[in-house]
């Protein structure tokens, strides 16, 4: 099982780069790679990195590049990730340093 999640972990970063290095020649490519990608991580029980899952748009899982296709703004403690292709919104809380109470 680790083995077939490592190779997916793989395929996953290799399509990603790929759909990094293809968005500014063509966006609709890009968009397969990452299409691709998300049904690696579906078909494997796994979860989407980190790294990448932030840069996704969940509704039309076209690559966000802030300036070229997505803007982001800081309203309210929060980090709004608004996709100009499809319109989705995406609200990302923001914790403050040093009050962790929480814990």
């Amino acid at each position: 099982m680790h083995r077939i999640k490592r190779i997916a972990r793989e395929r996953i970063e290799l399509l990603m780069k790929k759909a990094e290095s293809t968005f500014p020649r063509d966006r609709e490519l890009s968009k397969r790679y990452v299409e691709l990608a998300r049904k690696i991580a579906m078909k494997c029980p796994m979860r989407f990195p980190k790294k990448w899952n932030k840069r996704i748009c969940r509704k039309c899982n076209s690559l966000l590049v802030p300036g070229e296709n997505c803007r982001i703004r800081i309203y309210k403690h929060r980090i709004i990730i608004t996709c100009l292709e499809c319109g989705n919104i995406r609200r990302i809380p923001l914790r403050r340093k040093g009050n962790d109470d929480s814990i």
